[in-house]
Parts: structure tokens; sequence; C-alpha cells
């Protein structure tokens, strides 16, 4: 059984940085692609960042280019979101995911099977 847990969101001020965890357990981590996505109320779960197994293939969204960076330890089984010059439209869920068979780096979330239980990320004005 995959599981996933992510860990590190708060309350930050515009401008400021939050790290993201996700933990995983469960099957052999550094095989598989991880993911992170968010979302807010009403709205669909957006795509943020992806990296392949190996970690040596990143992936953003437009809107976080820049100001984000993804990263895994497959050592200890934990992929990271750091996030720096937050902004207000930050804020949201933050979900981490991972796929049953895929390796390499992916946007759609139709290709992620597993899913941790997200991490709210608020950032004030």
């Amino acid at each position: 059984q995959v599981q996933l847990v992510e860990s590190g969101g708060g309350l930050v001020q515009a401008g400021g940085s939050l790290r993201l965890s996700c933990a995983a357990s469960g099957r052999t981590f550094s095989r598989y692609v991880m993911g992170w996505f968010r979302q807010t109320p009403g709205k669909e779960r957006e795509f943020v960042a992806t990296i392949s197994g190996s970690g040596d293939s990143t992936y953003y969204a437009d809107s976080v280019k820049g100001r984000f960076a993804i990263s895994r330890d497959n050592a200890k089984n934990t992929v990271y979101l750091q996030m720096n010059s937050l902004k207000p439209e930050d804020t949201a869920v933050y979900f981490c995911a991972t796929s049953h068979w895929l390796a390499a780096a992916s946007v759609p979330a139709s290709n992620y099977d597993y899913w941790g239980q997200g991490t709210q990320v608020t950032v004030s004005s």
C-alpha cells in the first residue's frame, strides 16, 4: 500500500518562503515520478511541479517557475517543494502524488495514481 504524507504547510506573509515535504512508503520510491499539485475551493486541481524518478528531470507550471523548486531524496523516500517569493494567489491545499508505473516527469494529474491528504498553504498580503 503506497502512502504519501505531506507536511510543512502553514501561514506565511507575501514574499516569504515555505518548504513542503512529502514522505512516501510502500514501494521502491526512486523508480517513479513525483508531482506537486494544488487546489482551491471550487477549482480543479492544478499542476505545480514534477520530478522524474531519478531526479534528473523537472518541469514547472509557468505560474511558479523561478520561485518554486522541486527536489527529491531517494535515500529518504521524500520529495520536497521549496516555495520562495510566495504570493497570495499561491494560497491552496498542496498535494503530492505519484504514479504506479511512470518514471518520467509528467504534468497531467491523470498520470498519477496515489495522492497524499494535502497540506494547507496560506499566503497573507
